[in-house]
């Protein structure tokens, strides 16, 4: 039997250098706090945590907040030395998804030290909803509307943002012929759903431009797993329970494979496999650590 690793699979760019920035700012000596999990993976967030990282789960608890290292005068956030001669204060560091641009104005006011782990690719849709919206055009963004990511991207327009996250939903949408529109996608988003919802705006008579969004390692990723499923007798996807872009990468290779599993870690797998079985095909998301797409190949490939 042959187990194959999927072309792309596991961390992608943005979020190793997001929690890089973590275990950066650990070093520090300072109390480091992430503004929501720092990337979508339950074992990265928990040996973070066991590190000391503490996580604010929402704008309330930002609000509540107060930072170490206050001195007699009222400053937060100081950085002068303590007895072990590390800097002391306060660093809140922001996720790779990213989040609304209240967020950073909170921490300002606040005179916390931001450290902003952004995915690059996600302030360039910052960026591009901002400067879009500010000149009066209406955002669309195909994504999923209760994700941390297009909650960030609503946060940075100057207007109403309007998600879609379906065909059908794209279908029902009716478009304002006197405004400019501009489309977007959340980077993680399923690249042939996109093409069908970029289809349908202009069947419709949408009235502006379509910015793919998507980033390049998510479509490289979902077209790998899709080509490994196709050829597999079994597939394994390894994530996070809440990661969207692992939930994709189950849902496509689903549709090439029956025999497709959905695990966090090893402890999640139980497999039982056939003789027949010749192909067993493993992927992740992006969020996924090497250690632990290494222990599930590993103890395939030992117990089969």
């Amino acid at each position: 039997m042959q187990v194959e690793l999927a072309a792309c699979a596991g961390f992608c760019f943005g979020v190793k250098r997001a929690v890089d920035m973590v275990y950066e700012q650990l070093k520090t000596g300072k109390t480091i706090y992430t503004y929501g999990p720092i990337v979508h993976n339950e074992e990265v967030v928990r040996e973070l945590e066991e590190l000391g990282v503490r996580v604010i789960n929402s704008k309330e608890e930002l609000l509540a907040l107060k930072p170490e290292g206050k001195s007699a005068t009222g400053a937060v956030g100081s950085e002068e030395d303590g007895a072990d001669g590390k800097t002391q204060g306060t660093a809140v560091v922001i996720r790779a998804h990213g989040v609304p641009r209240e967020i950073y104005e909170i921490l300002e006011k606040k005179g916390i030290e931001c450290v902003d782990a952004t995915c690059p690719f996600v302030k360039r849709i910052h960026r591009t909803v901002e400067e879009g919206s500010q000149n009066g055009n209406q955002v669309f963004i195909a994504g999923n509307p209760g994700h941390p990511e297009v909650e960030g991207i609503v946060g940075w327009c100057r207007n109403e943002a309007i998600v879609v996250e379906t065909p059908e939903e794209a279908q029902n949408l009716s478009f304002d012929d006197k405004k400019q529109g501009i489309l977007v996608a959340q980077t993680t988003f399923n690249y042939k759903k996109f093409d069908i919802i970029v289809e349908i705006f202009q069947e419709r008579g949408y009235n502006g431009s379509v910015v793919n969004t998507i980033c390049n390692a998510t479509e490289e990723r979902q077209k790998a797993a899709r080509d490994l499923a196709k050829k597999a007798d079994v597939m394994i996807v390894i994530g996070g329970k809440h990661s969207s872009n692992t939930r994709k990468l189950y849902e496509i290779c689903s549709s090439e494979c029956a025999q497709t599993y959905y695990i966090q870690t090893l402890d999640d797998l139980s497999l039982v496999l056939p003789t027949t079985v010749r192909l067993v095909g493993i992927t992740a998301g992006a969020s996924t650590p090497n250690k632990l797409i290494e222990e599930v190949q590993n103890y395939v490939r030992t117990n089969f």
